[in-house]
C-alpha cells in the first residue's frame, strides 16, 4: 500500500489508532510512530486500547518516550460511530481486540489473517514486527522522523523479534538500521534497566514448580491471574531450556485460562497448533513461532477434573505425539 493513500483517506475525520488489547511494546511503538507520521502530514490522532498496559517495560515506554494512550474508559463516551479507527498490530474480529463504536477503515498488522475483513486501507505483511512497517512508511515517503520516535521504533522491533531471532525478515533488519541511526540511544538504554517487578518472581516460581516436559514439549501452569505479557515472557523462558523446543504456558484467571505458546521448530506452526488444540473450548492463533489463546470461564469446567492432563492431551494430539 501507498502510505500517503492513508493520509488522504483520513482527511476531515476524527481518527483513533487502536492497538490490540493489553498492548505490548511493538503495539505501543507502532501506534506512537504512526501517530507522529500522520501528524507530519496534517492528521491528528488519539491512541486507544482496551484492557491494561500490564508489563512494566511497556508502561515505562509511555514515560520514556512521552506517549499518551487512552484507555477504553477514557474514550467510550467521546468516540462516535462516524469516527475513523486505524487498527495497528491487530485485525478486526481477532480475539484480542475490542470492537469499539468507531468505523475501522484501516488496518496495519504483521499477523496472519484469521477472519477476512474489508478495509479502505489494508497493509498486512508477514514481518517480525509491526513497527517495521511503520518505520518503512517514514523512509518510503521521506517523512522526517525525530530521535524519540526512532528510539521507540527500534525498541519495538527488537522486542517483537526477540533481538532478531524470532520471525525476523530482511526488512526488520533494514528498518532497525534505518531508525537506529536517528534514535536517541540513551532512551533505548533506559528501557533496558529496572524492567521486572518483584511480583513477577511469583509467576516464574509457579511455572518452574509446575513444569512438565514430554519429549521436547514443555508445559507449565500458573495457578493465578497473570498479565498476558508476563505469560509470554515466561513462555520464552521455558523455551530456553535445553530439552524444550516447544513451550506451552497457561495462567488460570477468574474469567478463564490464558495461553502462550512458543515454537523453535520450523515444522511446528504455533499459531496453527494452538488454534486447533483449543477448538471447541476457546480460540487461539498467532505466528509460526509465537502464539496465544484463551478458554473462557464457561468452558473451563468442560476440561474435567484433571484439567492439566486434558490441556496437555489437547496439544500433544495436535503435535502428533500421542
Amino acid at each position: 500500500m501507498e502510505p500517503l493513500q492513508l493520509v488522504e483517506l483520513l482527511k476531515g475525520h476524527k481518527t483513533y489508532i487502536q492497538t490490540h488489547n493489553f498492548p505490548d511494546p511493538d503495539a505501543v511503538a507502532s501506534a506512537f510512530a504512526l501517530q507522529n507520521f500522520l501528524k507530519q502530514h496534517g492528521i491528528l490522532t488519539d491512541i486507544c486500547y482496551d484492557g491494561r498496559i500490564e508489563k512494566l517495560s511497556t508502561r515505562k515506554m509511555l514515560t520514556v518516550f512521552g506517549i499518551e494512550a487512552k484507555s477504553r474508559e477514557e474514550i467510550e463516551n467521546i468516540m462516535r460511530e462516524e469516527d475513523y479507527i486505524i487498527m495497528v498490530d491487530s485485525q478486526k474480529y481477532n480475539a484480542n481486540i475490542t470492537d469499539f463504536i468507531g468505523d475501522e477503515v484501516a488496518c496495519i498488522d504483521h499477523h496472519p489473517t484469521m477472519i477476512e475483513c474489508a478495509y479502505a486501507y489494508k497493509d498486512v505483511r508477514r514481518v517480525g514486527a509491526c513497527a517495521t512497517i511503520i518505520a518503512e512508511y517514514f523512509r518510503q515517503t521521506d517523512t522526517p522522523m525525530d530521535s524519540v520516535v526512532a528510539a521507540a521504533l527500534a525498541y519495538g522491533i527488537k522486542m517483537d523479534t526477540a533481538d532478531f531471532i524470532r520471525g525476523a525478515t530482511d526488512l526488520d533488519v533494514d528498518m532497525f538500521a534505518y531508525v537506529y541511526r536517528i534514535a536517541d540511544v540513551q532512551k533505548l538504554v533506559t528501557m533496558y534497566t529496572n524492567v521486572m517487578e518483584f511480583s513477577d518472581l511469583k509467576a516464574y516460581g509457579a511455572a518452574i514448580d509446575s513444569i512438565q516436559v514430554y519429549q521436547n514439549v514443555g508445559f507449565a501452569a500458573i495457578p493465578f491471574d497473570c498479565p498476558d505479557a508476563l505469560i509470554a515472557i515466561i513462555s520464552d523462558f521455558i523455551l530456553s531450556l535445553d530439552v524444550v523446543d516447544i513451550s506451552i504456558i497457561y495462567a488460570v484467571r477468574s474469567d478463564g485460562i490464558k495461553f502462550s505458546m512458543r515454537s523453535a521448530l520450523l515444522e511446528v506452526d504455533a499459531g496453527n497448533v494452538i488454534d486447533k488444540a483449543l477448538q471447541g473450548y476457546g480460540n487461539g492463533g498467532g505466528h509460526p513461532s509465537m502464539a496465544g489463546g484463551f478458554i473462557p470461564k464457561e468452558n473451563v469446567e468442560r476440561l474435567a477434573v484433571n484439567r492439566d492432563y486434558k490441556i496437555q492431551k489437547l496439544f500433544l494430539q495436535q503435535l502428533n505425539l500421542i
